[in-house]
């Protein structure tokens, strides 16, 4: 039986086919698939750009390779200019590929009549409930009872963790084999507490910049956790799924958002993510899930501690105050 040959030309014409197939629809149904959002996530139409020219570049090289790969694809041009597929096909493809060019230029240049952009709500406030507005991130501002749990738990060296991260210090732990603990935490708060722990003697505001320091990582490991995808290693609203969205996330370094509100507000706007706000007075778009459903409350309330930190923001004080 004889054995279909598919000659150069037909071979880069199918080649570009299938790589354009490919980043233009099998990306975005892969990353349906690996996110387990309910939309896909487009391909910027740079990148689509980037891989084509890349392309043509690859098949451009094995093509001129040799004189032999060069003849073997003009083959099929040469006989078709010649009218050897026939004059009629000829005629019909060379009229086709100016009228195909032109219509490009005219749908680039001809101006569009399109609905305007969705206004966004950045903070929505309707249904806001009062009683959040006075409240305060309970981990920016430890209780004395929490700094003494704290130190007492230092003393005897067996502080605590959230589960998140109990693993990965006790992996360290098991490798280094630490004195204590909190020589995990290279940082000056840290060194002092630790310092005072030898002596004997431990004062409170010591303690309390150890604690907030405990706080602060747990924080921005839950942070990781959960919200970097989004907003971005610098809370800059840059992460790596931020460009999927109708709107990218906020950026929390810009000085018109998050300091502009109070810490009441940023915990019930996390808690109740996009789904979970009142209808009234949108829209917001808003992609983020209702955390209130997967984190706890402490844990809500420490993703915001690292948030303003990392941003290096302070929350707006509420106006009673």
């Amino acid at each position: 039986m004889k054995k279909l040959k598919i000659g150069s030309f037909l071979s880069v014409v199918i080649t570009l086919l299938i790589v354009y197939s490919l980043v233009k629809w099998g990306i975005p149904a892969v990353s349906r698939e690996v996110t387990t959002l309910p939309f896909p996530l487009p391909v910027p139409g740079t990148l689509m750009f980037f891989y084509m020219v890349l392309t043509l570049v690859a098949l451009f090289l094995m093509v001129t390779f040799s004189e032999e790969g060069l003849e073997d694809f003009l083959r099929p041009v040469k006989k078709f200019l010649r009218g050897g597929y026939g004059k009629i096909p000829r005629a019909v493809i060379m009229l086709a590929i100016p009228l195909l060019a032109g219509w490009q230029a005219y749908e680039i240049t001809v101006p569009k009549v399109e609905a305007p952009a969705a206004l966004r709500i950045q903070h929505p406030s309707s249904n806001f409930p009062k009683s959040f507005e006075a409240k305060k991130n309970p981990f920016a501002n430890p209780t004395d009872a929490d700094i003494d749990a704290f130190v007492e738990q230092a003393k005897a060296n067996e502080v605590e963790f959230i589960p998140q991260v109990q693993e990965d210090i006790d992996r360290w732990s098991e490798e280094v084999d630490p004195e204590h603990i909190l020589e995990f935490f290279p940082v000056a708060p840290m060194k002092a507490l630790l310092a005072q722990l030898e002596s004997g003697t431990v004062d409170e505001e010591t303690a309390k910049a150890a604690l907030l320091e405990k706080n602060l990582f747990e924080g921005r490991a839950l942070y990781a956790m959960n919200c970097r995808a989004c907003h971005g290693d610098s809370v800059a609203g840059d992460g790596p799924m931020a460009d999927g969205f109708k709107l990218r996330p906020i950026n929390f370094t810009d000085n018109g958002t998050v300091e502009t509100i109070v810490e009441g507000y940023t915990f019930w706007r996390v808690t109740n993510g996009g789904p979970g706000l009142p209808t009234e007075a949108t829209p917001w778009d808003s992609a983020m899930p209702e955390w209130k459903l997967s984190l706890t409350e402490a844990e809500r309330w420490k993703i915001i501690l690292a948030e303003y930190d990392m941003a290096q923001k302070t929350p707006r004080i509420p106006e009673a105050h």
